[in-house]
């Protein structure tokens, strides 16, 4: 190691130029924000594909989900990404079917179609 004397004849190491320690850090510091970046894009990614996949198989993997999770990560846009649909004001409703609560027949939407209004509620009331 090269040793150097100040004016008063001490003995020292001199240190790295600043720029240089700084540069470092910064490199080290750049490094990981792209490494936190890449993993929150990765991991958008996956539950974005989650949510494409069919209701009973997206409860089961959301249900593991830890809580802070959803406060971390765009849920509500994803959301909207992969379930939004395509239906605007005016269009036609896309037709289904369903069983009916005593599971006696099936209904079809579209078998109301220019006959009379329907009024399709989707929810809990719990």
């Amino acid at each position: 190691m090269l040793l150097s004397r100040d004016r008063q004849g001490a003995v020292f190491a001199p240190r790295p130029p600043v720029p240089f320690v700084y540069n470092q850090c910064m490199r080290t510091a750049l490094k990981i924000l792209a490494g936190l970046a890449a993993a929150y894009l990765l991991v958008s990614a996956v539950l974005l594909a989650i949510m494409w996949q069919p209701p009973v198989r997206f409860a089961k993997v959301i249900a593991k989900v830890p809580g802070p999770m959803f406060m971390l990560f765009p849920f509500e846009t994803l959301w909207r990404l992969a379930r939004g649909g395509q239906v605007r004001p005016g269009d036609t409703a896309p037709d289904f079917d369903l069983q009916t609560l005593d599971k006696t027949a099936r209904v079809r939407l579209s078998s109301f179609r220019g006959s009379e209004p329907v009024v399709l509620i989707f929810g809990s009331y719990t």
